[in-house]
């Protein structure tokens, strides 16, 4: 199994019955295999606050995060460096993986998604930050000002003969003869 770039496993057996918080913060080397993972610019910054609540007779651990970070990346229009700002709150249900069903599961839109297996009973809140941010991303970063102008198409012009690429060949064909 390939580790993730932001990786914080926390078991979760010793969470307490009100739950645990924990704040987590991206160094250089991860900050940087994450812009690579993104294929952005840059992660300038990354830092989370997370919080695991057991969900009691239920069974599994409810997630609730909130990060920010500041990203740099490529202009859709000019391809200049773009630096954003984003955060956002995200929620996340872990349970332990149910037996395997066979056949296809259907989930209705409307429906909350069904729970994230616990990996050997922990939770990597690193990655499922990481996931989130991935989300947050700005998919067409601009720079301000920045407008995309469609190449016009070519005028046509009626002045010049319509040439077929089979033209040459027909030539050929009737040089030669029978």
């Amino acid at each position: 199994m390939i580790t993730p770039e932001f990786s914080r496993p926390v078991a979760v057996d010793h969470l307490a019955a009100h739950g645990k918080s924990f704040d987590i913060v991206a160094n250089a080397a991860e900050r940087r295999a994450l812009a690579e993972r993104y294929k952005i610019i840059a992660v300038d910054s990354l830092l989370a606050h997370i919080e695991l609540s057991p969900l009691g007779r239920a069974g599994g651990v409810r997630l609730t995060g909130r990060f920010e970070a500041v990203v740099v990346q490529s202009c859709v229009v000019t391809l200049e460096p773009v630096s954003a700002r984003v955060a956002e709150e995200f929620t996340l249900t872990y349970a332990e993986a149910p037996p395997e069903i066979p056949g296809e599961i259907v989930v209705a839109i409307d429906q909350e998604d069904p729970p994230e297996p616990l990996v050997d009973g922990h939770i990597d809140i690193g990655e499922a930050t990481a996931e989130h941010v991935a989300l947050a991303l700005d998919p067409f970063p601009r720079v301000p000002g920045a407008v995309f102008e469609s190449p016009g198409e070519e005028p046509e012009t009626t002045d010049a003969p319509v040439v077929s690429p089979f033209a040459a060949l027909t030539a050929l064909v009737k040089k030669s003869g029978p």
